[in-house]
């Protein structure tokens, strides 16, 4: 690509372009309507994997190609995160499986019982990957679904580290930093579950829910869906998770299982995220400050960023006219 009519263009770009900070999430949500929420039963589901394959299939044209060679980082502790040679892993989250199946075996009764648990983003209510991103590349929509800007991402990770379960995923030798300042800027993209926003904006419903065939998981406004759970928990004898984790999720589990047992029968690491007690992340005085004064700085890096994206294209086309 040529860097020096890509600069050019960025330049040209950002001076002409208007910038407008948005709201915060929790913010946009009480302006808008209400949010929807899914509900797993973890009763019914059976493993087969129909919903992986139905996620991948359907962001199949959203997963990365990285340019490789990397560039070497500054500083030097700022890892190399490459799956690209690891497309086909699917015990894990990964930049190219956003979606997977945990299993967990608990002892109960001296009798041993295995549960399926569809694991992805938990689209938390008030989600602080969004709220204390430093270039407002992760959003809350209004319909509950938080989603990162592949375009505008420079993979700082912020939204990982934020996360109380280190969903976001990372593929380095991607995305916009490669144009800016490759050696010192994020180091790629971070990559998660955007619960199908595209095709629920559409009318439609996400891959994974179309896709499985034991009807696990439902879609809805939150409210009819937490009385869902609640009726189906009571129902059953079962136990709700998502409700309350991190001030609330749009993502609500039902188990025959306390998810205490379940989360200790687990063994969490990366890309494996755990079922512990989460708690309101974005309801720390702290936390919450600094989100109140990054938002019109994060509004005004995302507007710039997309600028830069824009002119980066454009230079891409020019190169190849």
């Amino acid at each position: 690509m040529n860097r020096r009519a890509f600069l050019k263009s960025l330049g040209t770009a950002v001076a002409a372009a208007p910038v407008a900070a948005p709201l915060l999430a929790r913010d946009a949500a009480a302006a808008s309507g209400e949010q929807l929420a899914t509900l797993f039963d973890l009763s019914k589901c059976v493993g087969c994997g129909a919903c992986v394959a139905g996620c991948r299939e359907a962001h199949a044209a959203d997963y990365p190609n990285p340019r490789k060679p990397f560039p070497k980082m500054y500083p030097p502790r700022v890892k190399v995160e490459d799956f690209s040679d690891k497309r086909d892993v699917e015990d894990r989250l990964t930049p190219y499986n956003w979606l997977f199946i945990q299993t967990a075996t608990v002892t109960r009764n001296g009798k041993a019982i295995s549960l399926n648990i569809p694991r992805r983003c938990m689209h938390c209510v008030h989600p602080p990957c969004a709220e204390l991103c430093p270039w407002g590349s992760a959003v809350r929509h209004d319909d509950g679904a938080v989603v990162i800007d592949s375009n505008i991402c420079l993979g700082g990770s912020k939204c990982r580290d934020v996360c109380p379960w280190h969903i976001p995923q990372r593929q380095t030798g991607v995305g916009l930093y490669l144009d800016l300042m490759p050696a010192f800027a994020g180091n790629g993209v971070m990559y998660k579950c955007d619960r199908c926003h595209g095709r629920v904006a559409a009318g439609g419903k996400p891959a994974c829910i179309e896709a499985c065939p034991n009807d696990v998981q439902t879609i809805g406004p939150r409210r009819e869906i937490i009385a869902a759970a609640h009726d189906l928990a009571r129902q059953t004898g079962g136990f709700i998770y998502g409700e309350t984790e991190n001030g609330g999720t749009n993502t609500l589990y039902v188990s025959p299982i306390p998810f205490e047992e379940l989360h200790a029968a687990l063994q969490p690491g990366p890309g494996n995220p755990g079922l512990q007690a989460a708690a309101d992340v974005m309801g720390k005085e702290k936390n919450l400050a600094t989100a109140v004064l990054l938002a019109p700085f994060a509004g005004i890096a995302a507007g710039i960023l997309r600028v830069a994206n824009r002119a980066r294209k454009a230079a891409k086309e020019d190169d190849h006219v």
